[in-house]
């Protein structure tokens, strides 16, 4: 397991150096998590913010395989970030802040890896093309339209005729 897991007890009083890679083989991943083939490289410093708060200011940066929205081919995509957080012992004022996360009174340890998690999730695009000009799958054969036409009658949809008649008649 990466190390992302840090001592409160020693962060009081020691800011410390991330440079690690949280594996894609951690079990902070969930099924449907675009996962990095290779890992998050994370990196940043964690310091103590008073009583019961630490401040991580940090990158992860990564990539991931994700399917083009028009074909379905498997695209890699870079997914990067600059991160400023707060971690807060829970038991004071809960702050409604999303870059707020908050860790019991009683834990021992800091543990980045959902932070990081919900980062990487954030920044992994939803829909990724192979190419800007992607033809995508034929809608009746589902050929890759990209590699040629596949020999498919096109419909004739008549909702578009009066636009077809505007288009094809004379400027007056």
């Amino acid at each position: 397991m990466a190390m992302l897991s840090f001592d409160i007890r020693d962060l009081e009083s020691n800011a410390v150096a991330v440079d690690t890679t949280l594996s894609a083989a951690d079990p902070i991943w969930q099924p449907g998590d675009p996962v990095p083939p290779d890992g998050v490289r994370v990196t940043g410093r964690l310091s103590a913010a008073g009583p019961g708060r630490f401040y991580w200011h940090g990158r992860l940066a990564g990539s991931a395989t994700l399917p083009c929205r028009r074909c379905l081919t498997d695209t890699p995509v870079a997914v990067q970030d600059e991160a400023h957080l707060i971690f807060a012992a829970t038991g004071g004022e809960e702050p409604e802040d999303p870059d707020v996360y908050m860790f019991g009174p009683r834990d021992r340890e800091l543990d980045l890896r959902p932070a990081v998690r919900e980062l990487w999730l954030l920044n992994a695009p939803t829909f990724v093309l192979c190419r800007e000009d992607c033809r995508g799958l034929c809608p009746t054969c589902g050929a890759d339209l990209n590699a040629g036409s596949c020999g498919c009658p096109t419909a004739h949809d008549a909702r578009w005729d009066t636009l077809h008649k505007l288009d094809s008649s004379p400027s007056t």
